[in-house]
C-alpha cells in the first residue's frame, strides 16, 4: 500500500493497511456459566469496559480457572489493542502491565508482529483519532447492529512516522486521555455528591453553606 490516495506524506512516513502491522484475533464468546468474581478467575474485558483508549473495568467479571485454561490463545500480552467490531464500533483500548494475560470477549485483539510498545501507543492514538474513525464509520455495515468485517479492518490505511515522531505523537494523546478520564471521575464523583447534598439539604438534615 502507498500514500497516493491520502495525499503526499511527509518525509520520512510510510503508508499501511493495518493488517501489514497486526495480526487480527477474534475474542470468544464466554457464558454466563464460565464466568465469577473477577479475584476469584482470570479477569475478562468487555467492550464496555473501553473508555478513553484504555480498560476501565465495569463488572470487575471473570472467568472460571477450568474454563481460563481452555481460553490460552485468547491472553493479553501489555501492547495488543483491543478494537470493538460490533455495535459502537472503533471504540479501541491499549492493553497495559496491568490487564497482561487477561481475557477478552467480543472483540478484536490486535497484536503487532513484534512487540512495540511506542508503536502500539501509536495505533490506539491513529485509530481513535477523527480521521481513522470517519473511515471507520464509512466502512461498518448499515444494518440494525453496525459492524465491521475483519477484511475492511485489515483495509483501514495507517500513517506511520519515524519511530520518534511515533513515540511523541503516542505520550501526547495518551497524556490527554489520561486527562480527559481523570475529568470525567471528577465529574462522576461530583454528581454523585451534588445528589447526595440535594437529598440532605431537601430534607432539613444539612442547612446551605454548614
Amino acid at each position: 500500500m502507498t500514500g497516493d490516495d491520502l495525499g503526499p506524506l511527509p518525509a520520512g512516513w510510510q503508508a499501511h493497511a493495518l493488517r501489514e502491522l497486526c495480526s487480527f484475533q477474534l475474542g470468544p464468546g464466554v457464558r454466563p456459566d464460565d464466568r465469577t468474581a473477577a479475584d476469584d478467575g482470570v479477569p475478562l474485558v468487555l467492550p464496555r469496559d473501553l473508555a478513553h483508549q484504555r480498560i476501565a473495568p465495569t463488572e470487575h467479571v471473570g472467568v472460571e480457572p477450568a474454563k481460563a485454561r481452555t481460553l490460552e490463545r485468547y491472553r493479553l500480552l501489555e501492547g495488543d489493542v483491543l478494537f470493538t467490531r460490533t455495535g459502537t464500533v472503533g471504540r479501541c483500548a491499549l492493553v497495559t502491565g496491568e490487564q497482561h494475560h487477561w481475557l477478552y470477549t467480543h472483540m478484536v485483539r490486535l497484536r503487532l508482529a513484534e512487540p512495540d510498545l511506542t508503536l502500539a501507543t501509536y495505533l490506539t492514538g491513529y485509530l481513535s483519532a477523527g480521521a481513522a474513525q470517519r473511515w471507520i464509520e464509512r466502512r461498518s455495515a448499515s444494518a440494525v447492529i453496525a459492524s465491521m468485517s475483519l477484511r475492511d479492518l485489515g483495509d483501514l490505511p495507517v500513517l506511520l512516522p519515524p519511530p520518534a515522531e511515533q513515540k511523541a505523537i503516542g505520550d501526547t494523546l495518551a497524556a490527554l486521555d489520561e486527562k480527559v478520564r481523570v475529568h470525567t471521575e471528577i465529574a462522576r464523583a461530583t454528581g454523585e455528591y451534588r445528589g447526595l447534598l440535594a437529598d440532605l439539604l431537601m430534607r432539613g438534615a444539612m442547612s446551605p453553606g454548614t
